[in-house]
């Protein structure tokens, strides 16, 4: 296994459990809060979700072309 594959499988898994950090912080006291009065989670939980996902989404990418776009 390529060390870009080992990499890609390392940021897919660090996405996806910022990413379930994120969901378990929305159901927290200070996010059922700041929704209710504001439609909005705190920063930080937008923060795990939006950064989780795109780690996520970079290691799906880098798994699955493992440095195909840089063949010429």
């Amino acid at each position: 296994m390529k060390a870009q594959h080992i990499f890609g499988i390392l940021l897919l898994i660090v996405g996806v459990v910022l990413f379930i950090i994120g969901l378990n912080a929305s159901d927290s006291l200070a996010d059922q809060t700041s929704s209710f009065f504001t439609g909005h989670y705190t920063d930080r939980t937008v923060w795990y979700m939006v950064g989780g996902g795109l780690l996520a989404l970079g290691g799906l990418a880098v798994v699955i072309f493992g440095g195909a776009w840089r063949r010429t």
